[in-house]
């Protein structure tokens, strides 16, 4: 269990990103993101309307949450959403690492900005020493993060998880510790 104290309001920069606690103001904005094919198939939420991303918005907000920490991922000049990140099953020094990407901030290297943000911050502020990162095989655009990111190929997960059109998956297994190196760039 991580020591709430470290992460009571968590706000990172990452160049030209500002990842800050979700608001309620972002539902739209979440809705309309969880709404692409894209990220439905490779990030099954199951939300369909405003209220279900109000209710996404708090499970990940809640204050007594232990082990996890989502942020939004914000353009720092304006601040629109561009996407999610968030360790996830947090347990003594290991976590897991989740992000997507809306789909106009595609290719601008917003995923591998934020995930290494996170994880930088995960090492140096909660202790961990390994973070997991699992995607789908045929999820490429996730392969192209974890290694601009620092995480290291580990192998293949066969089948572990049923996607968002139904289907169970290989997943690929990365992972970076804390005494990696920084990623390049």
């Amino acid at each position: 269990m991580r020591d709430s104290r470290a992460v009571e309001h968590v706000e990172l920069t990452a160049p030209g990103l500002a990842l800050r606690p979700w608001q309620p103001t972002d539902a739209p904005a979440v809705l309309a993101a969880l709404a692409d094919p894209a990220i439905a198939q490779w990030n099954p939420q199951g939300v369909t309307d405003e209220a279900g991303a109000a209710e996404w918005i708090r499970r990940r907000s809640d204050p007594d949450e232990q082990s996890a920490l989502s942020l939004a991922v914000t353009d720092a000049a304006v601040g629109t959403l561009l996407g999610a990140v968030s360790l996830h099953r947090i347990r003594g020094e290991d976590a897991e690492i989740g992000y997507w990407t809306a789909a106009p901030a595609r290719g601008r290297g917003v995923a591998a900005k934020a995930v290494t943000a996170l994880t930088g911050w995960g090492f140096a502020r909660l202790g961990l020493h390994r973070v997991e990162l699992l995607h789908a095989v045929p999820n490429v655009a996730s392969c192209r993060v974890a290694e601009r990111a620092g995480y290291a190929a580990e192998g293949v997960l066969r089948e572990s998880f049923r996607f968002g059109d139904g289907r169970r998956y290989d997943e690929h297994l990365h992972a970076r510790l804390a005494t990696d190196p920084p990623p390049r760039g």
